[in-house]
């Protein structure tokens, strides 16, 4: 009996041995698959990257662009806006010279007691003269408003320039790390 106690406990030694290199197998079958998954996928992550930092340096372009945009459509802003505040002066000087023209109203009321067909004229132009007086200043006052209106949109623009600096300024500090 101890004979066959002593190959039972043989087989059972045997039967664990070939089941534990079974499982060892398997264990590294298993290890060996999940390191082609973790190469695989850092393959595709240093992509992904790849990508991710083209499309910051594409990004970061069409910010400098826009910025670019914007500085120049500032620029001409503002000489659009001078050159209304000139013509705002332009009207202004002629209502003042318009004002004038009250004294060569009067100076032709005389004439046109002395020349009857020459008075109907001039009733007339008096007339005109006070229609174009009134509408030169309403003029001027248009002209005013779209003066203030360009300061607006120039300020508004400078904002908008700001802003999208603000926004490219990160896209800047990434410029080490772009290819």
């Amino acid at each position: 009996m101890p004979q066959e106690e002593k190959r039972l406990f043989v087989d059972m030694v045997g039967r664990l041995s070939w089941e534990t290199q079974l499982h060892l197998d398997e264990r590294r079958h298993h290890f060996h698959i999940n390191k082609i998954f973790i190469v695989i996928i850092s393959i595709l992550l240093i992509v992904l990257a790849a990508v991710n930092v083209y499309y910051v340096a594409v990004l970061y372009e069409d910010l400098n662009g826009i910025v670019d945009s914007m500085d120049s459509m500032h620029g001409n802003m503002q000489k659009v806006s001078s050159n209304m505040a000139h013509i705002t002066d332009n009207v202004q000087e002629f209502e003042i010279h318009m004002q004038h023209m009250d004294s060569i109203v009067a100076s032709t009321g005389a004439m046109a007691a002395m020349m009857p067909a020459i008075s109907a004229s001039m009733q007339q132009m008096d007339k005109d003269i006070a229609v174009m007086d009134t509408d030169m200043g309403k003029m001027a006052n248009g002209m005013l408003h779209v003066d203030q209106r360009f300061k607006h949109m120039t300020q508004g623009i400078n904002v908008m320039r700001y802003h999208v600096r603000e926004i490219a300024h990160p896209m800047g500090s990434m410029n080490p790390f772009m290819p």
